[in-house]
């Protein structure tokens, strides 16, 4: 890598910003793919949740998929450490036991949790500060949500 591909790339890196809405559906997005893939399932489980929440009532579903397509491009080009940096810089604290809710479940959406799921979930429920207690409830809740 040249010192020009270095500059550009570090300058990518730090013009990620987020609102608050868009930092969500960022982790959110993440939790998704964090097995590699995005199934049907988890498709349908975010945009279904995503347009059911409060925070995104006003947005019309093209202006949904156009932000969750350019969350996507963020992570494909930037990777998934940036748009969780950034997605975790700006999202508000009244929203930090809401995601790990929402990622949670989506994450069983399809019955069954990867290990890099998992390893998501563990990483993020520590990286938003949130106590052991607070996500092991959530957790245990999504699963009774999610066996029927």
């Amino acid at each position: 890598m040249g010192l020009f591909d270095k500059v550009s790339q570090t300058r990518q890196e730090t013009e990620v910003t987020l609102g608050p809405a868009e930092s969500f559906a960022a982790i959110a997005l993440i939790a998704v793919a964090a097995d590699g893939y995005i199934n049907d399932s988890e498709s349908k489980a975010i945009s279904m949740t995503l347009s059911r929440m409060q925070l995104f009532r006003s947005y019309p579903d093209d202006v949904m998929r156009k932000m969750l397509d350019r969350l996507l491009m963020i992570m494909q080009r930037q990777g998934v450490e940036v748009l969780f940096n950034a997605a975790l810089a700006t999202l508000p604290d009244e929203l930090k036991e809401t995601v790990f809710a929402v990622t949670t479940d989506i994450a069983l959406a399809d019955g069954e949790v990867s290990e890099e799921e998992e390893q998501l979930l563990n990483d993020l429920y520590s990286a938003l500060g949130i106590s052991e207690d607070i996500a092991l409830k959530i957790i245990d809740v999504m699963l009774i949500k999610n066996k029927g």
